[in-house]
């Protein structure tokens, strides 16, 4: 163990005495640039896939041990960047290659959470981080009549903790998206929330450190710096946040009113007022995030075939490897190259039973060179299957750019790799459906439309404003705005007024609900899934456009379409080796981000909401 952190930590001495002992001219040249940033890419290279490596194992196996390993793998790479990224202001007046700038570029906002210079510090923040990960990991709640009660709803994982009295948070997740019992629904959400208490004082100081080691590089806080990654002012890409997020809101107000209508028909008004905010558990999510899991008391038309592909799945007794088979066609259709045989062997599928591992789904190149990977506890759901073809968009764009150089090899901005699977997965419609077996008729009428834009609104419309929320209240939070005594307090006052949704009961102030989510205590940014939710929509229209479709935008399936998948290869070939406005314009040749291709896609939808509504007090 001890071995393994100090070739971690020699490894970064070593690179760093490489990229900053040479004895540097007064003036600084070009040429000095071009090999500054050439040396960068070597040194990057070999920490950033120690790193990884350590927090493969580390998130596949949950102890302190590896805890410390990861921990190690962040200090080292932040205790570089803390010194190399000082040292490329050197070049900043110069006229350089477009190539270069854009490295120096991308290197100036590469480090998430940059550390503070201090050594002690810098490790106390890697620890910190690794500690807020592995805590979510760990997490459970220990009621036992929530406990039988998911047993008997068969809602409870074969996992020793659910064979004992705690739950874990894929056992909650089961009750949130099965149960129609307010108590049940209550208690499992408050448990998970509450579980993250323990994760605030943590929390607190890593935002002391990472604000330091944000100014420590020239950025007033870890917020500014998270918005300076957008090929624009940080002011200017909130503002164009905001825009977006102006086009969507009359949809997603609407879309609430009916949903709330339809809840208080089933729970009643003690508990679903006429006019006011949902209780987020009854939206069948744990953060109410997403809604299409009380997709049964919401259909517009429930007499229509069933559009209940996790019957069909569980039926055919689809094992995790067959549903990502089933990812995989969708974009060999397109023209892409096979995962590698390491993906199927390296990959984590299901939740192990002898230990602890983090569920949450994600995908890897652990040495940013074709060894791509997922992580993720699959379960035979229709929502699995859609993060099947999310995490492998991140995976076939890994593989588009592996041959650019490191700082090159990511999104043209991190809500473009976000947004690839998504786009995939818009494809993924019921007629597809039908065609792999997973649903046995397709009606093609009106109410049968609306059915299946209702299911997709259900989890794209309900997602924009927490998409917008989480970060916009982690910006305040690093700007000094909320200050730890009101950190729970700021956040369920943006919920209320960005998603209409509260609590089932007051929360004190000493909870830390923001904590319950896994981007917040794994410190990912989530602007990104903003941004992907609006993005993928526009990549949808214009790869429709080149596959030759020309009906509705809600009824198109790119796949098998050659032509589509060369426009999008083109696309994610580029990596970040542009401003994602030029990684737009090859795809769409537009160089704007726009949301009217929501409003298109959901125009049927909306004029139908237009009058389930009529007479509501809509609004919150």
């Amino acid at each position: 163990m001890r071995l393994a952190i100090a070739l971690l930590l020699s490894s970064a001495a070593c690179v760093h005495a490489q990229a900053t002992t040479q004895q540097s001219p007064a003036v600084p040249t070009a040429e000095e640039a071009n090999a500054f940033v050439a040396q960068v890419d070597k040194d990057v290279r070999r920490l950033w896939v120690a790193r990884d490596r350590a927090a493969w194992v580390n998130e596949n196996f949950l102890t302190d041990d590896t805890d410390a390993l990861a921990a190690a793998g962040e200090a080292a790479t932040a205790e570089y960047m803390g010194r190399a990224i000082p040292a490329s202001r050197r070049f900043a007046r110069l006229t350089l290659s477009p190539e270069v700038e854009r490295q120096l570029y991308l290197l100036r906002i590469s480090q998430v959470v940059p550390a503070p210079a201090d050594a002690a510090r810098r490790e106390e923040l890697a620890g910190l981080e690794a500690a807020m990960q592995s805590s979510y990991g760990k997490a459970e709640v220990c009621l036992p009549e929530l406990v039988r009660k998911a047993k008997a709803a068969g809602g409870a994982t074969p996992s020793a903790a659910a064979a004992g009295k705690c739950l874990k948070l894929d056992d909650l997740e089961k009750l949130l998206a099965k149960s129609r019992d307010y108590d049940t629904l209550a208690a499992a959400w408050t448990g998970w929330h509450d579980a993250a208490a323990p994760m605030k004082p943590k929390f607190e100081r890593y935002v002391a450190l990472g604000n330091e080691g944000a100014q420590a590089i020239g950025y007033p806080d870890l917020g500014a710096l998270w918005r300076s990654g957008y090929d624009m002012s940080p002011d200017a890409f909130a503002a164009e946040e905001e825009k977006l997020w102006q086009q969507v809101k009359p949809l997603y107000d609407e879309l609430h009113c009916y949903v709330r209508k339809k809840l208080r028909e089933k729970y009643g008004a003690d508990h679903v007022p006429t006019h006011g905010p949902i209780p987020v558990p009854l939206l069948g999510n744990m953060w109410g995030q997403t809604w299409d899991n009380i997709y049964d008391l919401v259909a517009p038309y429930p007499k229509q075939p069933s559009l209940d592909v996790d019957a069909r799945i569980r039926k055919r007794n689809l094992s995790p490897q067959d549903m990502v088979k089933i990812g995989e066609k969708f974009f060999l259709s397109l023209g892409f190259p096979p995962l590698p045989e390491t993906f199927w062997t390296r990959s984590l599928f299901t939740r192990p039973r002898d230990r602890e591992v983090v569920c949450h789904a994600s995908a890897w190149d652990v040495t940013w060179s074709d060894d791509l990977r997922i992580k993720m506890c699959i379960e035979q759901t229709e929502e699995a299957l859609r993060t099947i073809h999310h995490e492998l968009g991140h995976d076939f764009y890994f593989q588009s750019y592996t041959h650019l150089p490191i700082l090159f090899q990511q999104g043209a901005n991190d809500g473009f790799h976000e947004g690839i699977g998504d786009t995939l997965a818009l494809s993924v419609t019921p007629a597809y459906l039908k065609s792999l077996g997973l649903l046995d008729k397709v009606a093609e009428n009106d109410q049968a439309r609306l059915d299946h834009l209702m299911k997709i609104a259900l989890e794209k419309i309900a997602f924009l404003p927490f998409g917008y929320v989480v970060d916009k209240w982690r910006w305040d939070v690093f700007s000094g705005k909320v200050d730890p005594a009101h950190y729970n307090q700021a956040w369920w006052a943006d919920r209320l007024e960005y998603q209409g949704e509260a609590p089932p009961s007051a929360r004190p102030a000493e909870a830390f609900d923001p904590g319950a989510k896994y981007h917040v205590a794994s410190s990912t940014p989530y602007a990104r899934y903003f941004l992907a939710a609006i993005y993928q929509f526009q990549f949808h229209r214009a790869l429709c456009k080149a596959a030759g479709h020309t009906g509705p935008l809600d009824g198109c399936s790119i796949y098998g379409s050659k032509a589509a998948g060369e426009r999008l290869r083109s696309m994610l070939s580029l990596g970040a080796s542009k401003p994602w406005q030029d990684a737009l314009a090859q795809l769409s040749g537009e160089r704007d981000a726009d949301a009217s291709a929501i409003l298109d896609y959901f125009a049927p939808l909306k004029t139908w909401l237009d009058g389930q509504v009529k007479g509501e007090a809509c609004g919150w």
